[in-house]
């Protein structure tokens, strides 16, 4: 059967004979050419001719741009125009300001602006804490990108960056209700970068860094939290490791395994795959192997980055040499946030018994998810079109709404593992399974369950 992508709809405006079997034909042209209609709508008549939009689920936009080209080869056919879902979303961008008081009277100009605000400013010149009470700075957080290294994309630069960075804002208030903005800088300086964002930070509660291009990504993370006074989170690093560890606490309990007795091999040893070695090396796993371009990390071999070398100190006890096939043998978990293709659903073979394999690049993952299902207990992927899609917006949503809810001032690790837990714990004991060890994104209440525990615990710290 083949596979639709519903992201993928397309409406093409089509001028035909006007005659009882025109609107038949078209559709069975367009089917033939593979796609999918569920769409007809009549736009206008005339005595010779009708036009009509046909909507349709196409593989992606090549596949429409190319059905629109031999249609357009017909002679009693004539394309006008296409509107592609996607593009029409992102007309004019996705998000907006708002006004949370009305502005209708000069009583309202009075209170909100001139001459009513000079006494807010005076309030918070004397108590700086007092900016979280009255200004937008206890709810918003600045998503921060240079656009060196997006999602599939690499290094496309700020102003192409600026739709994922607005596509992260929007998921942002709608599953957490946190005002983000995008901060696209054209820069890949880093001291540059660090100066911008502090020189920006005080308007803001927190800063989310996004798709910043490792290694450089790991020094502006770690001199911002130094140097600032509000959480900073890059994504990339740590929404990936969070979200990972929770697949992984479930997955383990499916194949009945602990994360101190099994062998894991991780692809990728970028800002995602460091996030994750860490993360899981504090949770109790034992036994990792980092996996780069050259083969395995380990003492055998010297690093020039210092992430990577500490990597290299930390991971692969048993010194493990050899490519990424060839230490995937006997491991009991993969986890991938490399690039697609890379292994052969053999190799999945090759793995311990009831193996866990997490094929995580987007959009094609390390190993044919559905062929490795043949050799592994448990796939998980990226992608939202198999089952147990391990996505962020499970985790950077309800970690900046727990943030700001406590004005925290910081993210140690012992908040991850925190919000790991939470994420895993709303897959129900009874509903736990193979093809479900994650919670779906529009799990209900996700965000605020994350942003629950992250409070209780940090009540429960400054009790203590």
């Amino acid at each position: 059967m083949k596979s639709i992508v519903p992201s993928y709809s397309v409406t093409m405006r089509c001028k035909i004979p006007f005659e009882s079997k025109a609107t038949p034909a078209l559709i069975q042209l367009i089917t033939q050419y593979g796609a999918l209609v569920y769409g007809v709508d009549t736009v206008k008549t005339s005595a010779h001719h009708i036009t009509v939009d046909v909507t349709t689920y196409c593989d992606d936009f090549a596949h429409a741009k190319m059905i629109r080209e031999r249609l357009e080869t017909q002679e009693h056919i004539s394309v006008l125009g296409m509107h592609d879902a996607v593009a029409q979303v992102h007309l004019g961008g996705k998000i907006e300001t708002g006004l949370r008081r009305p502005l209708k009277t000069r009583q309202d100009l009075g209170r909100i602006y001139t001459p009513g605000v000079a006494r807010i400013c005076d309030m918070i010149h004397e108590d700086p804490e007092k900016a979280y009470k009255f200004t937008s700075k206890r709810n918003t957080v600045a998503v921060v990108t240079d656009g060196t290294a997006v999602l599939g994309l690499g290094d496309i630069g700020p102003a192409a960056a600026m739709p994922v960075m607005e596509g992260k804002a929007a998921l942002f208030k709608n599953f957490a209700n946190v005002d983000a903005w995008p901060i696209c800088l054209d820069t890949k300086d880093t001291d540059e970068i660090v100066s911008i964002v502090k020189a920006i930070a005080p308007g803001f509660g927190g800063i989310n860094l996004e798709d910043i291009s490792a290694p450089r990504c790991f020094e502006i993370e770690r001199r911002l939290r130094a140097e600032l006074d509000i959480p900073v989170f890059h994504d990339d690093q740590h929404g990936t490791a969070v979200v990972t560890l929770a697949a992984l606490i479930n997955a383990l309990k499916v194949v009945g395994k602990k994360i101190s007795d099994v062998k894991i091999v991780v692809s990728g040893v970028g800002a995602a795959g460091n996030a994750i070695i860490r993360l899981l090396l504090k949770e109790g796993a034992k036994d990792i192997i980092g996996c780069g371009r050259a083969g395995s990390l380990g003492r055998f071999r010297q690093e020039a980055d210092p992430d990577r070398q500490w990597l290299a100190e930390n991971t692969n006890p048993r010194n493990v040499e050899g490519s990424l096939k060839e230490v995937l043998v006997g491991a009991d978990v993969f986890i991938g946030v490399s690039s697609g293709n890379i292994l052969d659903p053999e190799d999945i073979g090759t793995m311990a018994s009831d193996a866990i394999v997490f094929a995580m690049a987007n959009p094609t993952p390390e190993v044919d998810p559905i062929a490795a299902a043949k050799y592994a207990k448990v796939v998980a992927t990226g992608r939202s079109d198999f089952p147990n899609q391990i996505n962020n917006v499970l985790v950077f949503p309800g970690l900046f709404r727990g943030l700001l809810d406590l004005r925290a001032k910081a993210i140690d690790v012992d908040l991850l593992s925190v919000a790991a837990r939470a994420i895993a714990q709303e897959v129900e004991p009874d509903q736990l399974n193979a093809n479900y060890i994650v919670p779906g994104v529009f799990h209900p209440d996700m965000a605020y369950h994350v942003a629950d525990a992250i409070k209780q615990t940090f009540a429960q710290d400054d009790e203590s």
